[in-house]
């Protein structure tokens, strides 16, 4: 078994395997951005390194950096999580080339022909598994999108070969919107899993989305853990996870429990991964396959006992699995709610700010929680919104949905605004109780009245602003890279006045100039476009001296993993840009200026 894991990963994924490889007698090593210098998975780490600035292209997504952490930290063994790198083949290489370090994942290779979404497709077709109609190789011109639509008919799907969570899927339903879609598909590819590489699939219209949770060895095992139903989805991002699926015969589920196991085990793939399939009319369609762990995967341990994060580890040391496939058992029903900075009644909006006033979260029996935050903490918002995975089980469905109500309505969070109202909405829709809802269900049908309804019962609001400016005191260091706590610290003292006493009234700060390096100056003359919220310039649409018209888009920016045009309030000429594409914005920063 390995002496130390560096986690390359953040939040509550991090500590869900920090927590399994402590009770391995693992030590754990932390990397963290400068946003998170006092995240929860930083001081859960045995010691913890710096790897960079907030964006994440320039810390977790950052090859050298994680790579140079782990030797410095002398860990002989590195795990992804969930997201980040975790799918990145060309990451997994550079690990698997050094020396000392193993990759806790499948092999680049297996990432390399099942991450990717058409190689995947080929595999399984090559296994017998049933797939949706589409490309098994990647497409590039918009003609080639409208040959498909003229075969298969619209809507289409076009897929980012290494996506996943619905990033990098975007839906065509007619011929006019094919240019821009498939602009948006690869941009977001490149963005998160930097792969540019698109794919298409005819678009079913009212799917189940059902996964296996697959764990294999190197000597030839491969064991499948039963299915999660993930079909309560917003805009392709999974809410609430369940298992066993409530839409399910018992003959089907076992026809795709196998076959997930088969086409898997016809690839020769090697630690955990996911299977996933779209179920409609009683047939079931290969959609691919997550060569990871999965955001869910509390829910196949709970049904089955088997810590999927653990055998995660063995694997990866060489270890044989020790249980048959006759052995897993799904005892119960199971829950996952994500518990998501968000408010679900203004169109699921991510939070901008705030901090954790009050966290008191929920037990009991049947009750268990993944976190990292805890109260006084502050919410980071550069990279997702996630606050915590809330996971119930019960002897049965119904036992489950009445823990899901006790669980959600004694969990307490001020501070923050969150979407435990909407879970407790849908855990009294009677669609849902049902277990008949679908992958559109959410988008389609929901009822936006009961969800603002429940927000002003149940819900928590952000926390104001304070009047004062408020300066931390930090007294953790880092040297060479590498953090240390000390036993000083002081927080809560007033800021000092500027030199220039300049203490309001100022325009809008322009993007790009609290980095240290030179502040970009508004100095053209009009009416300031800004950032409503903060994040990642993904494009620029347009240049100094372009009219455009109130309502163009002037840029798109990239927010808790959600594209958002910026438009413009009036017309006119453009008379200043700036930011470019790859910048960092913070709210209120001036993206554009238009006379």
């Amino acid at each position: 078994m390995f002496d130390k894991v560096l986690v390359a990963n953040r939040g509550e994924i991090a500590v869900r395997v920090m927590r399994a490889c402590e009770e391995l007698g693992i030590d754990t090593v932390a990397v963290y951005s400068d946003a998170d210098r006092n995240a929860g998975h930083v001081r859960y780490a045995d010691e913890a390194y710096n790897i960079g600035p907030a964006r994440a292209a320039d810390s977790y997504l950052d090859h050298e950096a994680v790579i140079d952490a782990a030797e410095k930290a002398g860990a002989d063994a590195i795990h992804p999580g969930y997201g980040f790198l975790a799918e990145n083949a060309e990451f997994a290489a550079k690990v698997e080339a050094t020396e000392g370090v193993t990759w806790v994942g499948p092999t680049s290779d297996s990432m390399e022909q099942l991450g990717e979404k058409t190689k995947a497709r080929k595999v399984m077709q090559g296994a017998d598994v049933p797939i949706v109609p589409g490309t098994t190789d990647p497409v590039t011109d918009p003609e080639d999108v409208r040959a498909f639509g003229e075969e298969h008919g619209y809507p289409i799907a076009i897929k980012a070969e290494g996506g996943g969570g619905g990033r990098g899927m975007k839906v065509v339903r007619t011929e006019d919107e094919v240019e821009d879609q498939l602009e948006s598909a690869q941009r977001e590819g490149e963005a998160y899993f930097d792969n540019d590489s698109v794919y298409l699939e005819r678009y079913l219209e009212q799917p189940r989305h059902i996964e296996v949770q697959i764990i294999a060895d190197q000597y030839g095992n491969v064991r499948h853990l039963g299915e999660r139903d993930c079909s309560l989805q917003r805009r392709h991002q999974k809410v609430i996870e369940e298992g066993p699926s409530p839409a399910l015969s018992d003959a089907l589920r076992e026809e795709i429990g196998e076959a997930a196991r088969q086409g898997v085990k016809a690839s020769e793939y090697v630690n955990a991964g996911t299977v996933e399939f779209l179920v409609e009319d009683g047939e079931f369609f290969f959609l691919e396959v997550n060569t990871r762990i999965q955001v869910e995967h509390c829910v196949t341990e709970e049904l089955t006992g088997i810590d999927i994060v653990k055998w995660q580890l063995r694997v990866a040391a060489g270890e044989e699995l020790d249980f048959a496939q006759d052995d897993v058992e799904l005892e119960g029903h199971a829950m996952e709610f994500r518990i998501n900075a968000e408010n679900a009644a203004a169109d699921f909006a991510p939070a901008r700010s705030g901090s954790l006033d009050v966290y008191d979260p929920p037990g009991g029996v049947g009750v268990r929680l993944d976190d990292s935050l805890r109260q006084g903490d502050d919410l980071v918002t550069d990279y997702d919104s996630m606050i915590a995975k809330l996971i119930v089980h019960g002897s049965d469905r119904e036992e489950c949905l009445a823990r899901g109500r006790r669980a959600l309505a004694e969990y307490d969070i001020e501070g923050v605004v969150t979407i435990i109202p909407f879970h407790r909405v849908m855990l009294e829709d009677e669609k849902f109780v049902a277990g008949e809802h679908t992958t559109k269900y959410l988008d389609e049908e929901l009822d936006d009245e009961k969800v603002a309804e429940a927000q002003e019962k149940w819900g928590s609001s952000e926390a104001e602003a304070d009047d004062e400016d408020v300066v931390e005191r930090e007294f953790t260091v880092e040297v060479n890279g590498k953090r240390f706590e000390v036993n000083l610290e002081q927080r809560g003292e007033v800021a000092a006045v500027p030199a220039n006493g300049n203490s309001g009234g100022q325009k809008p700060k322009p993007a790009g100039g609290s980095d240290g390096g030179s502040e970009t100056v508004v100095d053209a003359e009009g009416e300031t476009v800004t950032a409503e919220m903060q994040g990642t310039i993904l494009d620029v649409k347009v240049e100094e001296g372009d009219e455009i018209q109130s309502g163009d888009v002037v840029c798109v920016l990239e927010a808790m993993k959600m594209e958002n045009d910026v438009v413009a309030t009036r017309g006119g000429t453009v008379t200043q840009v700036t930011v470019g594409e790859g910048d960092s914005v913070d709210m209120g920063d001036v993206l554009v200026v238009v006379d």
